[in-house]
């Protein structure tokens, strides 16, 4: 059997599937009459393994894994370090401070654009999401230690 793309990526959302829900058992599932906080996460986590699985099945049509080409893996390295940089920044400088930063970060820094347009389309962004969700939502977000 050769290896193929579709093969590794959806096992890998069938494990990662398969850890999360073996560590989402804080939350109350409830009942479909009166649902807990964990039932949304463990349907979704079950959908993910099931696409995942599907996605296996599916993989002969996929091209073979020895095929993929890895220059972009560098690029790929770049993005995930911002994205986990910011991870541990989040509830330390909150959203607004945090989310600009990244996107200033990614914008700016990765894919090398104009300094003030990354900068009008990071805080732009980040104030319109800050906005809506906040305010229009009702769904706090975190302020951090300078209240930001």
């Amino acid at each position: 059997m050769i290896l193929r793309r579709d093969h590794v990526a959806g096992g890998a959302f069938v494990v990662g599937g398969v850890i999360l829900f073996a560590c989402s058992g804080d939350l109350p599932f409830g009942t479909l009459a009166s649902p807990g906080a964990g039932m949304m996460p463990k349907l979704i986590i079950t959908l993910m393994i099931f696409f995942g699985l599907a996605i296996v099945v599916n993989a002969r049509a996929s091209p073979p894994l020895a095929s993929v080409e890895w220059r972009d893996f560098p690029y790929a390295l770049r993005v995930m370090a911002v994205a986990a940089i910011a991870t541990a920044l989040y509830t330390f400088l909150g959203f607004l401070v945090t989310m600009s930063l990244m996107l200033f970060g990614l914008i700016c820094g990765i894919e090398r654009k104009h300094i003030a347009g990354a900068a009008a389309v990071s805080i732009g962004i980040t104030v319109a999401t800050y906005v809506l969700f906040n305010w229009l939502l009702k769904s706090p977000l975190p302020h951090g230690k300078l209240w930001f």
